[in-house]
């Protein structure tokens, strides 16, 4: 029997998901060919390079970039929906859904505009497989738009395929998922999507299979699973404080009883990024529409828990300079949302020393991977070129990203720079002996003050 030639892929939109999809995908020995509406990208994906940092990604890319040296020339990348709809028997929708201005509720105007561009173009059977993260319901509705204005009808088929990468490790998350969720209406479908993850199948990623509304509510679930453990121990650190406890003592002892587990239960600022907050505020949304708002509505505290840590950085801040911040100087460590990103989305980490500098403190930031998402974000702070220069003269150092370059810091070293010895641990990874034994004034959130 003559074996049927695999799938050609193609991605449409090339942030973060996408351009990260495109590259495993080709990895996976498929052609691939990626689309973004912004040409700059595609010229920039073209040659190998990523317009974000994510740890391994521009390594991928230039292992099978088309036209780069030594590449297999399996990864092109286009502006054009109609090269997409000849090329493609699988299309992946990556594109972003943010949340819309002054509402809770997510902009599903790029996922739309997607559908609308390709659908009209599919002349030849073809599977689209939406990744981006929507609300429930939006897959039945795109499908029925999708049959209707494609020339091909019924035989351009929709599934639904949640993405759940973690930056810093989405090479990883997406070569070996720890799961793959198929929404699909048809065993042909199922069929497919088996065939492009063929390989992490058979490394042992488990497969399951939904209908539409299931594989919508796993991304929302789980993300809002995950915010609720960093809330639930944010909640924690607030009555450690209150009680003089220790935190950190208390979530590995919970963290010890694996119906718990130890992942996600450390203290700090928070969680922010460019999913968690949005995608939580999503969900209430949808679940208002549905009637169903009274089942989410913990949600909102979890929400505003997060939210508190920052206020509450701030007002730590303002103790251990003596209750007044105006013409404080303040050295910040940490501008992104997470070590090992460049991303500064809703960082609490920039929102907490955006928050001093309009309360009149000078502050200086230093991030190993963020500097230049930062400046255009807040371009009133201040920014050094590294950790020491950022702490020069400094009333109080915050820790604020959690970069595995602060944790080896040198206090000593550190302690030369700043006018005063005070450090605030807003993430709860460096050594307070270590600090305190250098002649530190140490606090961290939810510890002990000595």
């Amino acid at each position: 029997m003559a074996q049927t030639a695999p799938p050609r892929i193609t991605v449409i939109g090339t942030g973060y998901l996408g351009a990260t999809h495109a590259a495993a995908m080709a990895d996976l020995g498929f052609e691939v060919l990626g689309l973004d509406v912004l040409p700059e990208k595609v010229e920039m994906l073209g040659r190998g390079e990523v317009p974000m940092y994510e740890p391994g990604l521009e390594e991928l890319l230039s292992r099978h970039v088309d036209g780069l040296p030594g590449a297999s020339g399996r990864l092109r990348f286009t502006t054009s929906y109609e090269e997409v709809a000849d090329f493609g028997d699988v299309h992946f929708v990556c594109v972003n859904t943010p949340q819309k201005h002054g509402e809770y509720a997510c902009d599903m105007s790029y996922v739309d505009a997607a559908v609308e561009s390709l659908a009209p173009l599919l002349r030849r059977p073809a599977l689209v497989v939406g990744k981006s993260t929507v609300p429930v319901g939006s897959a039945d509705r795109l499908a029925d738009r999708l049959a209707e204005l494609a020339p091909v009808g019924e035989d351009a088929e929709l599934a639904w395929n949640p993405e759940f990468l973690r930056e810093g490790f989405a090479v990883q998350d997406t070569l070996h998922p720890d799961r793959i969720v198929a929404g699909v209406r048809s065993e042909a479908a199922e069929t497919r999507l088996r065939e492009v993850y063929a390989r992490p199948i058979a490394e042992g990623s488990p497969f399951v299979v939904t209908d539409f509304p299931t594989a919508e509510l796993v991304k929302a679930s789980a993300n809002s699973f995950l915010a609720t453990k960093i809330s639930f121990i944010n909640a924690m650190a607030e009555v450690c404080e209150a009680a003089d406890g220790d935190v950190v003592k208390l979530a590995e002892a919970i963290g010890y009883d694996d119906r718990i587990g130890r992942k996600f239960l450390r203290a700090g600022i928070g969680f922010g990024g460019g999913c968690l907050p949005k995608d939580l505020r999503a969900f209430m949304a949808r679940a208002g529409e549905l009637g169903a708002d009274q089942a989410l509505t913990f949600l909102r505290e979890i929400d505003s828990i997060n939210m508190r840590r920052r206020v509450h950085m701030v007002e730590l801040t303002r103790q251990a300079v003596g209750g007044g911040l105006l013409g404080k100087r303040i050295g910040v460590l940490g501008a992104s949302f997470k070590p090992d990103s460049d991303d500064v989305r809703d960082s609490p980490a920039l929102n907490v020393a955006g928050q001093l500098h309009l309360q009149g403190a000078q502050v200086t930031v230093y991030d190993p991977k963020g500097m230049e998402n930062a400046r255009s974000l807040f371009p009133t702070l201040a920014y050094a070129p590294s950790a020491v220069e950022a702490v020069r003269g400094a009333d109080v150092v915050l820790h604020l990203t959690e970069w595995r370059e602060f944790k080896e810091l040198d206090p000593a070293v550190l302690g030369e720079a700043v006018a005063v010895r005070h450090l605030l641990d807003g993430r709860n990874t460096l050594d307070p002996a270590l600090w305190r034994k250098a002649g530190w004034t140490f606090r961290a959130l939810g510890r002990p003050t000595a």
